[in-house]
C-alpha cells in the first residue's frame, strides 16, 4: 500500500506523528524502505517473528510497515501486559527480535534478547536503502504470514490468531470500498496498534489515503480534536463514551437529552445530520461527521447523543479471526441498531442456535503455537464468531454472545451487554458488571469514577452515591423487560481496570475473575431478605 500509494501521489499528506506536519506517500515510503533496510542489517529474514510493545505513533507504523515489506511476522504486544502474559506471548510466538516505545518497556521484551526503542527506528528511518531491498519486498507473497495477534483472553490464555497479508489487506481495502469516499478525509488515529481494530484502521487511512494524525491514546485525542479538525475517527464504544463525559461540561442535562432525541430522531429516518456550531461540535473539530465505532456495543443513546451534535457513527462489527471487518455501517446506508452490512467478498451466516458465521478472504488461517489444534473455522468453512445475531433485510444486529448470555433460575436469557453500556453512561460510573447466571433475578455490580464521586459527595453532603446510581439503573431497565431488568445493584469497592486484571487489554469484562474477586459481594445482592 506503502509503495502503490507513492507511485500514484507522491506528494499527498499521509501520516503525521501527534499534531506534526505529515509526510508525504513519498517521503513515508523513503523511510519505511530505510527501516526495512535497517532490520535486514539486523539479520531479520523473512518468517522471522518480531514483538512490538509501545502505544500508538508515527515509529511504530514504520517498523509495522517495514517488517512486512520484507515477509516477517509482526507480534504485537499490549503496552498494559502482564509479565506473565508478556512472557506468554514471547515464549509462544517465537518472537527473536523485538521492538518498545521506551527504555523501560525494553527491559519488558529482553527475553526476546535485543530489543529496540522507537527512538532508534526513528533514526534508521533516516538512514540508507539498501540495493537488493527490492528483491527481499518482490519474494513476499498474499498467502504468507503477516501478524500473530494475540486474542483478549476474556476467559483464558490468549490464543495467537495468525492473519496473513491477504487477510489484513482485504480487510482493509473493502472497509474503504465499504465507506465510500470517507477515507479521503482527515483522520487522527488513537486506537492501539497491538490490536487488530488498530492494524486494520491504519492500513484503510493508507489505502484510503486519509491524512492520518497518529496519537498515543484517547487522553491525548480530545484536546487535540479541536486544532486537528478530523472529518472522520474511528473509537471504540468505551472512548465514545469517554468524549460524551467530557463534552458534558459544555451542556445542561437539558441540552444534552434535546441533543439525544434530536439525534435519534434523525438517525431513525436517515436523515444525515448537519455540522453545527455549538461548543460540542467545536470540540469535536467542527467538521467530524463519522466515527467508525467497533470492538464493542454501543448504546442508542450514544449514537443520538453525537448526531445531535452533526456527527453520525457507523457501527462495525468483526474479530481479530477475520482481521477485524465483517461488517461496516456506510454514511448512505446506515441503520440504527445494527452493525452494517458485509463488506464486500464476506458472506455472514446465521446458525440454528442464532450464532453468527462468517466466510471470506480475510478469515484467519487459524492459531499459531500452543492453540494450533484449535479450530474456529468448520468443515463447510464458517467461522464461527462466538456472537449470537440476526440478519435483517442484510443488515446485521448482534444481540449477545453465546458465553456471555444469562440464564436465571426462571430460564429467562439475557443479554447483559445493553444493561452494562447504559448504566455505564452515568457520569458517575466507571464500569458495571451484571450477573444472575442461575440466580432468581438479574442484579450488577457497579464501580465508581474516584475523582466524580469525590465531587458528588462535596456537593452532596450526607448522601448516598447509590441515589445517584439508581437513574442510571432505572434508564437501563427502560431497555428491557421486567424479568430482564437489573433488580438490584450494589456499588463495590475499587474498579475493573487493566492492571488488576478485571478487563482485558481491549477493555471487555473478565466476567469469571470479577465475579471472583466480589463473590462476597455477590452474595450479599441474593442474600435471603432480598426478593
Amino acid at each position: 500500500m506503502v509503495a502503490a500509494a507513492a507511485a500514484r501521489h507522491p506528494g499527498r499528506e499521509t501520516l503525521a506523528e501527534g499534531e506534526g506536519e505529515p509526510l508525504t506517500c513519498a517521503e513515508l515510503d523513503r523511510q519505511v524502505r530505510a527501516v526495512a533496510s535497517a532490520l535486514l542489517d539486523r539479520r531479520v529474514v523473512a518468517g522471522d517473528r518480531v514483538a512490538v510493545l509501545g502505544r500508538t505513533g508515527l515509529a511504530w507504523a514504520l517498523l509495522d510497515c517495514a517488517v512486512l515489506a520484507i515477509g516477517a511476522v509482526v507480534v504485537p504486544v499490549y503496552p498494559t501486559s502482564s509479565p506473565a502474559q508478556i512472557e506468554h506471548i514471547l515464549t509462544d510466538s517465537g518472537s527473536a527480535h523485538a521492538a518498545a516505545e521506551t527504555a523501560d518497556d525494553a527491559r519488558r521484551l529482553r527475553a526476546a534478547g535485543e530489543v529496540w526503542t522507537f527512538a532508534e527506528i526513528s533514526a534508521w528511518a533516516r538512514g540508507p536503502v539498501r540495493p537488493d531491498l527490492d528483491d527481499h519486498i518482490a519474494a513476499v507473497r498474499a498467502d504468507d504470514l503477516a501478524m500473530i495477534v494475540y486474542t483478549s483472553g476474556t476467559t483464558g490464555v490468549s490464543k495467537g490468531c495468525m492473519i496473513t497479508h491477504r487477510n489484513m489487506y482485504v480487510s482493509a481495502a473493502n472497509t474503504v470500498r465499504q465507506t465510500g469516499a470517507l477515507f479521503d478525509g482527515v483522520t487522527a488515529l488513537a486506537l492501539p496498534l497491538s490490536h487488530v481494530f488498530g492494524q486494520t484502521m491504519l492500513f484503510a487511512c493508507l489505502f484510503g489515503g486519509a491524512r492520518t494524525h497518529l496519537l498515543p491514546g484517547i487522553p491525548e485525542l480530545v484536546p487535540a480534536l479541536a486544532r486537528l479538525r478530523p472529518t472522520f475517527l474511528s473509537l471504540i464504544p468505551y472512548a465514545l463514551e469517554k468524549i460524551r463525559k467530557h463534552c458534558r461540561a459544555l451542556l445542561t442535562p437539558e441540552a444534552e437529552q434535546d441533543a439525544v432525541v434530536t439525534g435519534l430522531l434523525r438517525l431513525q429516518h436517515a436523515d444525515a445530520p448537519e455540522a453545527s456550531g455549538d461548543p460540542v461540535a467545536a470540540a469535536l473539530g467542527g467538521r467530524l461527521r463519522y466515527v467508525i465505532s467497533g470492538g464493542a456495543s454501543l448504546d442508542d443513546s450514544t449514537a443520538g447523543f453525537y448526531a445531535g451534535f452533526g456527527t453520525v457513527v457507523l457501527n462495525c462489527y468483526g474479530l481479530t479471526e477475520a482481521a477485524t471487518a465483517v461488517t461496516v455501517s456506510a454514511p448512505r446506508t446506515n441503520r440504527l441498531g445494527t452493525v452494517g452490512k458485509p463488506i464486500p467478498g464476506t458472506a455472514v451466516g446465521i446458525a440454528a442456535d442464532g450464532e453468527v458465521l462468517v466466510s471470506g478472504p480475510h478469515v484467519s488461517p487459524g492459531y499459531w503455537g500452543a492453540a494450533r489444534e484449535q479450530r474456529a473455522v468448520d468443515d463447510a468453512g464458517w467461522l464461527h464468531t462466538g456472537d449470537v445475531g440476526v440478519l435483517e433485510d442484510g443488515y446485521l444486529r448482534i444481540t449477545g454472545r453465546k458465553k456471555e448470555i444469562l440464564v436465571t433460575s426462571g430460564g429467562k436469557n439475557v443479554a447483559p451487554a445493553p444493561l452494562e453500556d447504559r448504566v455505564r453512561l452515568h457520569p458517575l460510573v466507571s464500569n458495571c458488571m451484571v450477573v444472575g447466571e442461575g440466580r432468581a433475578f438479574v442484579a450488577a455490580l457497579v464501580t465508581l469514577d474516584a475523582e466524580r464521586a469525590e465531587a458528588w459527595r462535596l456537593a452532596h453532603p450526607g448522601q448516598d452515591p447509590a441515589t445517584a446510581i439508581q437513574s442510571a439503573v432505572d434508564d437501563a431497565n427502560s431497555l428491557v423487560s421486567r424479568p430482564e431488568s437489573i433488580r438490584e445493584f450494589r456499588i463495590v469497592a475499587g474498579d475493573f481496570t487493566v492492571a488488576n486484571g478485571l478487563l482485558t487489554a481491549s477493555l471487555k469484562l473478565r466476567r469469571a475473575a470479577i465475579a471472583e474477586i466480589y463473590s462476597t459481594d455477590i452474595d450479599l445482592l441474593y442474600s435471603t431478605n432480598r426478593k
